[in-house]
């Protein structure tokens, strides 16, 4: 998810046989919000790529993206790790959640992984996700005078990464992997944010940086399909608008009917309807494959409107932070888990962790949103219907 200099952009512009196996049940309105089990599915492992939304320890207080350099220290990972993980939350993220719904465990960070760190092991997956990636390549903000702060790795990056990974497993040419790639859930979270930053207040275009990144992602999840990916699900951006941050920034008077900045939600909505557009495109192009689209933005507003009946007081305020107030969020001093912040007691009444990223509570609510609610277009339980048709086909094929 964006990186310090996300918000900028933001604030310098104008600125969003197999149904009984299943059993799964559609929640209407707030009851799809709440937690909810999942039974095991059929699928052996997961490939995640995005950003510091779905980063399990790719990056850490030395290598994050500037404005988060305690990533490593508590009270990071204190809700239910206890300790630092190096995820930008108090606990899990959605891709943790999404694991355990499906009876995996979580996701061991590629760099570890590649880094022969104990315990790392690939037998049910890797998450390749980046704090601070991007979606288009870091040669075009190098080129352009924009890579101060930028985070060299995009979702191509990623890309080359998965590429080394199946190399490392003796696998290379499409046929070769089917075995690894049949039973493998991708989960693309959400990315794109950071570019938006990296190019404000610079000649460069908004509308360019949304048709590039739509584009960038459309070539990503166009290369893992034609790797033989079937079960693909994409993210959506978030409304952002709704950070403590951006509302910490903004002039009370663009707020819209969540009361948060609206010329940033705006901004994120247009970038979901493109990328909605080049899934659609996909999907003709690839019949046979899932292609989910997971609604972030409008799970994350539903999330807001009905926060009293899921345990929410605190829907803007950061939990981790610095400077009190509404917001207690300081752009310039007591960055979360620096010696001058101090954290709230009760993470899970919030929805904001520190400022940029969010609270385990809340992505636990957007997990639950997006398995079991109406906010993934198709379902995740039409995905896991294909999936458990898929097997059975495939078992009878194979005598």
């Amino acid at each position: 998810m964006p990186t310090f200099s996300f918000f900028k952009s933001f604030f310098s512009s104008s600125y969003i046989l197999f149904t009984l196996l299943l059993l799964l049940i559609t929640y209407p309105s707030t009851s799809a919000l709440k937690p909810s089990h999942v039974r095991p599915s059929s699928f052996t492992k997961i490939f995640a790529f995005g950003d510091s939304y779905t980063d399990t320890g790719n990056t850490d207080s030395n290598t994050g993206p500037t404005g988060f350099n305690y990533v490593s220290n508590l009270p990071y990972g204190i809700t239910f790790f206890h300790h630092p993980t190096n995820r930008y939350s108090d606990g899990r993220l959605i891709i943790d959640f999404v694991a355990s719904s499906l009876s995996l465990p979580f996701l061991p960070p590629y760099l570890k992984l590649r880094g022969g760190g104990q315990g790392a092991a690939a037998d049910n997956g890797v998450n390749f996700a980046v704090a601070g990636s991007t979606a288009i390549e870091h040669e075009f903000f190098v080129k352009n005078n924009l890579s101060f702060d930028a985070t060299p790795e995009s979702i191509l990056t990623q890309l080359s990464w998965f590429d080394e990974f199946l190399k490392g497993q003796g696998c290379e040419e499409e046929q070769g992997c089917k075995a690894l790639i049949d039973d493998a859930l991708f989960w693309i979270g959400e990315i794109g944010a950071n570019d938006y930053a990296y190019t404000a207040e610079t000649s460069i275009s908004s509308s360019l940086i949304q048709a590039l990144t739509t584009k960038r992602i459309a070539t990503f999840l166009e290369a893992i399909l034609n790797k033989g990916a079937k079960y693909v699900v994409v993210q959506g951006l978030p409304a952002t608008g709704c950070l403590s941050l951006a509302l910490s920034l903004s002039p009370s008077d663009d707020r819209d009917t969540l009361n948060c900045v609206k010329s940033v939600n705006q901004q994120s909505l247009g970038h979901n309807t493109i990328l909605q557009a080049e899934l659609r495109s996909l999907r003709k192009q690839f019949p046979e494959a899932v292609i989910v689209y997971a609604d972030y933005w409008n799970a994350h507003a539903a999330i807001l409107k009905t926060r009293s009946q899921l345990g929410f007081k605190e829907p803007f305020k950061a939990c981790c932070g610095s400077g009190g107030g509404p917001y207690n969020f300081d752009i310039f001093n007591g960055a979360c888990g620096s010696p001058s912040s101090s954290s709230c007691h009760n993470p899970s009444e919030y929805i904001n962790w520190d400022g940029v990223h969010l609270t385990e509570a809340m992505y636990k609510a957007v997990a639950n949103a997006f398995l079991h609610g109406n906010y993934s277009h198709p379902s995740f339980r039409y995905l896991l219907r294909r999936q458990q048709q898929g097997r059975v086909r495939t078992s009878v094929l194979n005598g």
